[in-house]
C-alpha cells in the first residue's frame, strides 16, 4: 500500500467512518451481508480530517486529470466532496441528482455547464460500480466528456473493474479495501484470523454469511 493510500485509510479509522465487525455482519440496502460499513459523510464533521481526505482528492485531479475543465459530484454523499474539490482547485461545479427532479425544470444535473466540457465525476465510495456508472451515462447524454471518476474509498470488488473497464471509464480511490484491512490487522482492531474472514467476503459478497 502506498502512504497516501494508509494516511487516508488511517483517518477514515480515526472518524469512525469506516466499522469493521466480522462477527456481527452488516446488512445492506441489496441485502448483502457484509463484515465492513463505510459511511463517508461523518467525515465532513471532522474539519481537519475532512480537510486532509479533500486535499488528497484534489490532488489526484490535479495530477490525473490535469485538463479537467468541470467537477461532477454524485448525489448525495459525493456533492459535498465535489463542491470542495472544485472550490479548491478553482473548477466550475455541477452534481448529479439520481433522477430528474419531478417538479420544476425537472433537472438531473444541477448546475451550468457546456456541451464538450472535460469532467471528472466525484464519488465518495465505489461498490459494484453500478450507480456510479449510471451517473457517467447521464453526464455523457448531457454532451460532456467523462475523463474519469475520483473516489474516497473502493472496496476493489472485481465486478466493480470489469464494469468502469467495459465503461472506458479509468477510476481512482483515495484509499481500499485492501490497504484498510492490512492497517486493521497492524493496530490490532482486527485478529489475523479475521482478517481472512475479511479477505474472504470480498471475493464473493453476495453469498457471503460470515461463517
Amino acid at each position: 500500500m502506498s502512504s497516501n493510500e494508509k494516511a487516508v485509510a488511517e483517518k477514515l479509522l480515526q472518524s469512525n467512518a469506516i466499522k469493521l465487525n466480522p462477527a456481527q455482519p452488516f446488512t445492506w440496502a441489496s441485502g448483502w451481508k457484509s463484515p465492513i460499513y463505510c459511511d463517508n459523510r461523518r467525515v465532513l464533521s471532522f474539519p481537519f480530517i475532512r480537510d486532509f481526505i479533500k486535499s488528497e482528492m484534489c490532488n489526484v485531479v490535479f495530477q490525473e486529470f490535469p485538463d479537467a475543465e468541470l467537477l461532477a459530484g454524485v448525489a448525495t454523499a459525493g456533492i459535498a466532496w465535489g463542491a470542495m474539490a472544485a472550490d479548491q482547485l478553482k473548477l466550475p461545479y455541477i452534481y448529479v441528482r439520481p433522477k430528474p427532479k419531478e417538479h420544476g425544470l425537472g433537472n438531473q444535473i444541477e448546475g451550468y455547464y457546456t456541451a464538450g466540457q472535460k469532467v471528472v465525476v466525484i464519488e465518495d465510495l465505489i461498490s459494484t460500480g453500478k450507480s456510479s456508472l449510471q451517473v457517467v451515462d447521464v453526464v455523457k447524454a448531457a454532451g460532456l466528456e467523462v475523463m474519469g471518476m475520483v473516489s474516497i474509498f473502493t472496496y476493489g470488488f472485481p465486478v466493480a473493474a470489469e464494469a468502469f473497464e467495459k465503461a472506458g471509464v479509468p477510476y481512482i480511490s483515495l484509499t481500499n479495501y485492501g490497504t484498510l484491512i492490512e492497517l486493521a490487522v497492524e493496530k490490532g482492531i482486527v485478529s489475523p484470523d479475521q482478517q481472512q474472514i475479511l479477505m474472504d467476503w470480498r471475493k464473493d459478497p453476495s453469498t457471503w454469511t460470515g461463517q
